[in-house]
């Protein structure tokens, strides 16, 4: 008996059909559908366009803060992941006791810790007054040594991911330790663990406001400063809302970018 094509072959329309429903973005669509309806508002309410002119004169010290402190807690954080993972004891136990002291602690009590009781500690061992360090200074370095100790965990998963063979075969070739490390073993590991550093940069954004309790004046702080002579809870907090998601949507989708290039065969 001959065999009908369609019994070899069977088409599926329903499914492919199904699936691209259930693969579009609908996330995406519905925050960016918020994000015009705030937009709207904004424009054609004097109001709201009023509180969002005062909240836009902080966006440029929270951008500041944000970029220069994940620049240097990358930094420290390869410097203390590079101990995490170190032959020497010594190494090793300081990175890891300087990891799980920042780890234990409570971010904010860290902030006003490091910012008001490290700092001024050690100005005076300079011989500076309590005041030489400005408020922003203080707010980028308790960030870069709270989030160093966060960074310096995501390195060593990278590095630890790297199979041992990758640096018995540098060894092999004639390379040193450190040159193993440094053109074989490290590349490797930064394009492994880039969406955990992508993460990191996003959720150091959004801490970046925590810094407006040391006064600040970053986007939370003149949101709160706006609030307590206008009183207008409901749009100042609606608009900081906005601000604070557009910046991480569009931070996640250059991220997403970057990584889809970075990939083999992207």
């Amino acid at each position: 008996m001959a065999i009908e094509h369609d019994q070899i072959i069977p088409s599926r329309p329903t499914v492919t059909w199904r699936t691209g429903l259930a693969q579009f973005p609908w996330w995406l669509v519905i925050i960016l559908t918020i994000i015009a309806i705030m937009a709207m508002r904004i424009i054609f309410d004097p109001i709201y366009r009023d509180i969002f002119v005062t909240i836009v004169q902080g966006l440029g010290l929270t951008l500041y803060v944000t970029v220069v402190s994940f620049g240097l807690s990358l930094v420290l954080g390869l410097v203390l992941g590079l101990g995490r993972v170190a032959k020497n004891p010594v190494l090793r136990n300081l990175a890891i006791t300087y990891i799980e002291f920042i780890r234990g602690v409570p971010m904010l009590v860290l902030i006003f810790t490091i910012s008001f009781a490290v700092v001024p500690m050690v100005a005076r061992t300079f011989g500076l007054p309590n005041n030489a360090v400005s408020l922003t200074t203080r707010a980028i370095i308790a960030l870069v040594l709270i989030y160093g100790a966060y960074i310096a965990e995501i390195f060593r998963a990278g590095i630890e991911s790297i199979g041992r063979g990758q640096m018995e075969a540098a060894r092999s070739l004639g390379m040193s330790h450190v040159q193993a490390m440094r053109y074989v073993i490290l590349p490797q590991a930064v394009r492994n663990v880039l969406p955990a550093l992508g993460n990191d940069l996003i959720a150091m954004l959004k801490d970046s406001s925590l810094v407006s309790v040391l006064g600040v004046r970053e986007m939370t702080q003149v949101a709160r400063l706006s609030v307590s002579t206008s009183f207008r809870y409901e749009e100042t907090y609606f608009i900081l809302t906005l601000f604070y998601l557009s910046l991480t949507l569009v931070l996640s989708l250059l991220l997403q970018l970057l990584q889809r290039r970075l990939r083999p065969g992207g």
